[in-house]
């Protein structure tokens, strides 16, 4: 079973990526010729979906003229939040009105995304499709460029857990399905409250990437991975 549906978080302001971010929304950003955004939407074409979402909210005529001149291979539909960020659960519920009840993907294009990744997304959906749970992948804080990170959860036989020794980081991608965010009585609310709730209840599910792990969270960490060799 393959999952078509895919939605791409495109909103945010890039203020920590200042002044790269005065002119240009962040996920126009570049590493070796092609966008941050560009980047997550060719890994979701191949692995075969169908149909992406794409929230936006700062300088949004920029990304939906990218989309256009870009002309993928794929449907992609705007969410604007214009008056409002949502926050991450909030933009994603409403991004995802078209999916019906069929679970989708959640891409963060900070993270510098290739076909190495492939792979992962075959083994993310096949957990997801054993319990129909919400899955993340996470990667050990040492496979990160960035030594600041700190961890976040855990994972045993493939379920996710929080405690003191923490040694998981979300590298930005997850597979979920609308039915685990309906609930939530504002429309503004981070994906954290709701994974917070499913791992209280022992519902939330991961697996770990083996891949090196290069995240755009600043100005300097972007001159560092620039001076990678990155490829698609």
């Amino acid at each position: 079973m393959n999952i078509k549906y895919g939605m791409i978080l495109a909103a945010g302001l890039g203020k920590r990526m200042q002044p790269l971010t005065f002119k240009t929304p962040k996920p126009l950003l570049e590493i070796n010729n092609l966008t941050l955004l560009e980047r997550a939407i060719n890994l979701l074409i191949s692995h075969g979906l169908q149909e992406i979402s794409i929230n936006v909210h700062y300088l949004p005529g920029q990304i939906k003229s990218f989309i256009s001149k870009k002309k993928f291979r794929v449907k992609i539909t705007i969410s604007h939040e214009k008056d409002l960020l949502l926050d991450t659960g909030g933009g994603v519920l409403k991004g995802t009105q078209n999916f019906g009840n069929n679970p989708f993907f959640v891409i963060n294009p900070d993270t510098i995304w290739s076909k190495d990744y492939l792979d992962e997304l075959k083994t993310l959906e096949a957990v997801y499709f054993k319990d129909n749970k919400p899955t993340l992948l996470l990667v050990n804080k040492k496979l990160s460029i960035d030594p600041s990170f700190k961890g976040d959860f855990n994972l045993n036989n493939e379920k996710i857990s929080k405690d003191d020794e923490n040694q998981l980081i979300f590298t930005g991608l997850q597979i979920t399905n609308r039915s685990v965010l309906i609930s939530e009585k504002s429309d503004i609310f981070s994906m954290n409250k709701v994974w917070n709730k499913l791992i209280k209840d022992k519902n939330l599910q991961g697996i770990k990437s083996n891949q090196r792990f290069y995240h755009l969270n600043t100005f300097d960490m972007y001159k560092k991975i620039l001076s990678l060799n990155i490829t698609d």
